[in-house]
């Protein structure tokens, strides 16, 4: 019996602010690596809710997606397992808000960092993805499209 492919969506935080990038350092099963406040998008909420969520959670800090940098795909194979994965991301850029007083960081991420582009280009054997640098490098090349070309139907946040 076949089985329908279904990449794993995630929504991805790019958060600039003078000349750096804010991303976090995670615990992943092939060692510390680095990446853009991001992660899956959950059940009943729209791409643009999952990205705000996903910066709270991983940076303690309010984040408002104010435009869509891009929706990418990508495939991997952890080297620990062989497994394959295939991601659909949702990137977005926005304002950065304020910090939550006492807020813990998400489960396995270790701390957040702000790097320049030349730090991060120059740490590409720790991202975890391939999608973070591309993400920024579209960033920086101005690369943005308005959030209405993301539509979420009410049904998502609905019952059947």
């Amino acid at each position: 019996m076949d089985t329908r492919w279904k990449p794993s969506v995630t929504v991805a935080a790019i958060i600039e602010h003078e000349g750096r990038f804010l991303l976090v350092e995670e615990e992943t099963s092939e060692g510390l690596k680095l990446n853009n406040p991001a992660g899956h998008l959950d059940p009943g909420e729209s791409p643009v809710q999952g990205c705000a969520r996903e910066a709270l959670e991983e940076t303690a800090h309010r984040f408002e997606p104010t435009d869509l940098v891009g929706v990418y795909l990508s495939r991997t194979k952890r080297a620990s397992t062989g497994e394959e994965f295939t991601y659909l991301r949702f990137a977005f850029c926005g304002r950065l808000g304020e910090r939550e007083p006492g807020r813990a960081l998400d489960t396995g991420i270790v701390r957040t960092l702000w790097l320049t582009p030349q730090e991060i280009r120059a740490s590409r054997e720790r991202h975890r993805s391939p999608l973070l640098l591309r993400c920024m490098e579209d960033y920086l090349a101005g690369v943005r499209h308005p959030l209405s070309a993301i539509t979420t139907d009410d049904s998502v946040f609905g019952e059947f």
